[in-house]
């Protein structure tokens, strides 16, 4: 499926190729949270790297964030490549050198109708802020961490996966 996307003020358009479309992973992390805004959550697509094009690139600005794990005395940057409009602060997709093919565009930032998942799965739970409802659903899945299944597990899970595209 082709997914176009953009940034609030238009100053960055983008397309890619994606066979995991489905919005349904919600994560809750403090990254997530602190720059996506909303409901606690951010949530992100599978997309082919290959197949990402731009427009307005001059206007992407690139974030990688401070982590701590658990017993580590200083905190390190993750080599996550959180990209985003400088001009209006838009979160328009995240890039990981670790997996290369891969894009994942923040469903926020998509202006193609996306299909509607049939359940979601809520992540990072042990991150999320007090203040944050989790709404979940009767067949949603929860994890504290990052769960085994990944996106294109899921959809295949789901039989939503498509050939089309990427």
């Amino acid at each position: 499926m082709r997914l176009e996307g953009s940034c609030h003020c238009g100053a960055v358009t983008f397309r890619l190729e994606s066979r995991h479309p489905y919005p349904y992973q919600r994560c809750y992390c403090s990254i997530c949270r602190k720059t996506q805004g909303g409901g606690g959550y951010a949530i992100n697509l599978g997309g082919d790297a290959d197949s990402l094009r731009v427009t307005g690139r001059k206007n992407i600005s690139v974030y990688h964030a401070r982590m701590k794990e658990e017993g580590e005395a200083r905190a390190h940057r993750s080599p996550a490549e959180r990209h985003f409009c400088s001009r209006c602060g838009s979160a328009l997709w995240l890039y990981d050198p670790r997996w290369p093919e891969l894009i994942h565009p923040f469903a926020s930032a998509i202006d193609t109708p996306l299909p509607e998942a049939p359940d979601s799965t809520h992540i990072m739970l042990a991150f999320k802020a007090p203040w944050v409802v989790v709404e979940a659903g009767p067949k949603d899945r929860q994890h504290d961490q990052y769960p085994e299944e990944s996106i294109a597990e899921w959809h295949e899970r789901h039989g939503l996966g498509t050939t089309e595209g990427a």
